[in-house]
């Protein structure tokens, strides 16, 4: 089990980015850490690799304390495996060269059938002789993915692990990883941007703002109650609408057009988003966003429901 103890780090005195983090993982499981660019989200999985030397707190793996350079000629924990998003491959080997750089030569028939198996796993067998300098951004990724399958570590750290990947590609590629993981029992911690890996894909997930945990619960919760617009503009557009003195917080799809109504608003633009239409409304003199399932023409009157 990962335990990290009310950690702090700072790159200086005057710049705290971690300030008073917990959390706890069991083997096996999956978190996702979310939030604006520069909250920490990197910085934290560095600090649990073992690759900074912490302020104030503790981090264990079972029993294990893990420790910062200070402590360690080589940072890093053997048994988690850290893909940051420069990936650090040997770009004049090929892809299933790197992924055996990592597996004993002593038993080369279990390198080959390992190799292979993530080879399908990333999806990438078409491109085992390639040598990586020759492979896109996103290929890249994949193969620092499977790089650090290769040993099966016990936890495994993920940095924006598909942001260079195309949407044809990432949506797969996703489930075949997790269900990798899962099958295999190995932890994971994903720092990213996209709500398709916090809500499709994770056990446990935590929002970082100004340096510290503001949410920590399961992805459903968290996205069914955010407690602050922050929190759910991180998943989708929300609406700030204030409701007999209170504000309340709505996604899109929780406010309806209806035929009749008190609540009133003027449309101003429509954006077609594939399998609906997005329409911007002018209510209560604010932009709001409202998820419909046909465009609606400019200036047209409309009134709303509002679902919360």
């Amino acid at each position: 089990m990962l335990q990290v103890n009310n950690i702090s780090f700072g790159y200086s005195k005057k710049k705290i980015v971690l300030d008073g983090i917990n959390i706890t993982l069991q083997k096996g499981e999956h978190l996702c850490v979310m939030g604006e660019s520069g909250c920490g989200k990197s910085t934290l999985l560095k600090a649990i690799y073992g690759l900074l030397d912490l302020n104030k707190g503790s981090i264990f793996w079972d029993e294990n304390q893990v420790l910062g350079p200070e402590f360690h000629l080589v940072p890093g924990m053997d048994f988690f495996k850290y893909v940051a998003q420069d990936f650090d491959l040997m770009p004049y080997i090929s892809v299933s060269e790197n992924i055996k750089k990592f597996l004993s030569r002593f038993y080369p028939a279990e390198s080959e059938k390992r190799t292979q198996e993530l080879l399908e796993v990333i999806e990438m067998k078409a491109f085992e002789n390639t040598k990586v300098k020759n492979l896109s951004g996103g290929q890249k990724q994949r193969v620092a993915i499977a790089r650090a399958l290769a040993k099966e570590p016990e936890l495994l750290l993920l940095d924006e692990p598909f942001g260079q990947i195309d949407n044809f590609k990432k949506n797969s590629l996703r489930r075949n990883l997790f269900k990798y993981l899962k099958g295999k029992n190995i932890a994971c911690i994903v720092a990213t941007h996209d709500k398709n890996d916090a809500l499709s894909f994770s056990d446990k997930l935590i929002i970082l703002k100004n340096n510290t945990i503001i949410a920590n619960n399961s992805p459903t919760e968290i996205y069914q109650n955010p407690s602050e617009k922050y929190i759910a503009s991180l998943f989708d557009d929300v609406n700030e609408i204030t409701i007999n003195n209170k504000k309340v917080l709505l996604y899109p799809h929780q406010i309806k057009i209806v035929e009749n109504s008190e609540l009133k608003a003027t449309v101003l633009n429509s954006y077609f988003k594939g399998s609906f239409w997005l329409i911007e409304a002018e209510f209560e003199k604010k932009s709001i966003f409202i998820k419909h399932h046909t465009s609606i023409l400019s200036n047209k009157n409309i009134v709303l429901k509002l679902l919360f």
